[in-house]
């Protein structure tokens, strides 16, 4: 029975979600429970596409997401694939509508990184879309449920939220980015002059988009509303370590949330939910 492996395959999607990311599982863990499996399955997919770009090193990156890519759209077009991440991924593909625009431009992000090692502002907008935005739409496309005007309407915001995340993402990884996978996102910028000047003017164009990204949270469907504050919350709690870390500590060690810390948000956050004071 087909429905047994494909079961199988979400729980393989939740599984790499859990082992990759304790604050987007429990973000996960707080939607509602018709959107835990579609989530997952997103998130499996964008993991084991950036896994292959980020660090298999000792291996031909460039052939395995040739090779990752070409076996995604034969899932998506067959309804079926061995992949079990694959398999899942499909399925939400194909059950939620998701455009293949949004997957092309994912996947194109993933080969950038397989060159790019600086970006200019084009490449960067190019790249954040890809990475990050087109990712928040994926998702999108699952809490609306089939609602079409809906997710045109929270389209703008459901972007800059996921480009609030991403560029978070950037300045937590400055180190690891930099140093070890040799790429400078932020254009323009030399990392051997990063100061607490550049540092302050990459963050007001995060608290930019952050600002957005949170009146979208207020306007999403109920069933996904907390889940992403949530998630909201967490990088919020991130970010703003982040601005009280100096600059020079920022490229020299990767900025966390403690997991006491993650479970206090969690409980503030619940209740604020409860009382709406959203």
């Amino acid at each position: 029975m087909k429905q047994l492996f494909d079961d199988v395959s979400q729980e393989m999607s939740k599984l790499t979600t859990k082992r990759y990311s304790t604050s987007f599982s429990l973000g996960i863990r707080f939607l509602h429970p018709d959107l835990h499996k579609p989530i997952y399955s997103i998130y499996g997919f964008v993991r084991f596409a950036d896994e292959i770009v980020d660090t298999f090193h000792d291996f031909d990156k460039a052939a395995l997401l040739k090779t990752f890519k070409e076996d995604t759209y034969k899932a998506i077009n067959e309804g079926i694939s061995l992949n079990p991440i694959l398999n899942s991924f499909q399925w939400v593909v194909n059950t939620y509508q998701i455009p293949h625009e949004l997957i092309d431009t994912f996947l194109n992000s993933m080969e950038m990184d397989l060159n790019k090692s600086a970006y200019d502002q084009s490449k960067y907008e190019e790249y954040i879309l890809g990475s990050a935005e087109v990712v928040g739409l994926m998702c999108l496309k699952v809490f609306v449920e089939g609602d079409q005007e809906n997710y045109e309407e929270l389209k703008p915001y459901a972007m800059k939220l996921g480009a609030a995340f991403q560029k978070i993402n950037f300045l937590r990884d400055l180190k690891a980015d930099y140093q070890e996978l040799g790429r400078t996102y932020f254009p323009g910028i030399d990392l051997q002059e990063f100061n607490a000047t550049v540092k302050k003017e990459i963050e007001a164009d995060i608290e930019l988009d952050f600002h957005q990204g949170y009146l979208g949270i207020l306007k999403l469907p109920k069933k996904a509303r907390f889940g992403v504050y949530m998630a909201y919350k967490y990088y919020f709690k991130l970010f703003k370590k982040i601005k009280r870390t100096p600059a020079n500590t920022i490229l020299n060690e990767r900025v966390r949330i403690p997991n006491y810390r993650k479970v206090r948000i969690l409980l503030t956050s619940y209740l604020r939910h409860n009382l709406n004071l959203l």
